[in-house]
């Protein structure tokens, strides 16, 4: 028997078999089967609408513009006192002066009309704030300020050196401090007199005995005895009272400053009594 060849029978297709089908079932069944196999485009999806997006540029520029530290171009014969104060800057003028010291220099007293001082946040010196040429009115201005300033600085320590009210001065109740007292009240009322003077003459008259009295002379038997440190009688005391003392002759100071009064008048001075008197 011969041997008969092997074919290898061939594989239909996809294709063919649909074709085939379309023959013998009469349905077309063509497209399904194509359908099925072939690969068609989806219909594209309607593009979403686009949300308007808006500029990233604008808020930055927006937040920019409100975070952008203010600036102050300086005239004459303003501080640094009153641009913050006019400004409410937070800090007051230190934090003002801080904040463009580079620009001001190192005396915050001292601020040239034309400068940009930043009212926020930190100044860097540039071109810009360079001080502007100014007229020669705005530059008398400036000095007239410096001037000003400059007295006031001067001025001011003067104030807090200033004395305070003097205090009352205080004697002591003795000799010594009697004696001091009645010499500031003679030197109120212009009469001479020395503490040596008065001292050497109280020793004579009265051994500093406030209360001494003369019960024995002439003036005793007149009725008038002499009384006090430098033993002055009554009608002499009432002639030459000095106001502002004790009216009573025994008082130490009133006495003392009434028996200088009468020695000025009638010897030149205390100071010239050697003896009674």
């Amino acid at each position: 028997m011969p041997a008969q060849g092997k074919h290898r029978r061939p594989k239909s297709t996809s294709l063919s078999r649909g074709l085939a089908a379309v023959t013998t079932g009469g349905a077309v069944l063509a497209l399904p089967v194509i359908g099925a196999t072939s690969a068609f485009a989806a219909p594209a999806p309607a593009a979403a609408p686009q949300q308007a997006v808006a500029p990233a540029s604008a808020p930055q520029a927006n937040s920019a513009a409100k975070t952008a530290p203010a600036k102050h171009s300086v005239v004459a014969g303003e501080t640094l006192s009153k641009i913050a104060r006019e400004h409410s800057v937070s800090g007051g003028w230190e934090k003002l002066y801080e904040g463009n010291r580079k620009i001001v220099g190192e005396n915050p007293d001292l601020i040239h009309p034309g400068i940009k001082l930043v009212l926020g946040g930190q100044a860097a010196a540039s071109s810009d704030d360079k001080p502007a040429k100014s007229s020669p009115s705005a530059a008398r201005g400036a000095s007239a300020d410096r001037a000003d300033r400059s007295e006031r600085i001067e001025a001011a320590p003067a104030a807090k050196a200033a004395p305070a009210a003097e205090k009352a001065v205080t004697y002591t109740n003795d000799l010594d401090g009697w004696i001091k007292e009645s010499l500031a009240v003679m030197a109120e009322q212009g009469i001479p007199g020395t503490y040596e003077g008065i001292h050497r003459n109280i020793m004579r008259e009265s051994s500093g005995n406030p209360a001494a009295i003369n019960n024995w002379d002439s003036n005793a038997v007149k009725g008038t005895p002499s009384k006090g440190l430098l033993q002055v009688i009554d009608p002499t005391f009432q002639a030459y009272h000095v106001p502002g003392t004790s009216t009573d002759s025994y008082d130490p100071v009133a006495n003392i400053t009434a028996a200088c009064n009468y020695a000025a008048d009638r010897y030149g001075s205390i100071d010239n009594v050697f003896g009674a008197y």
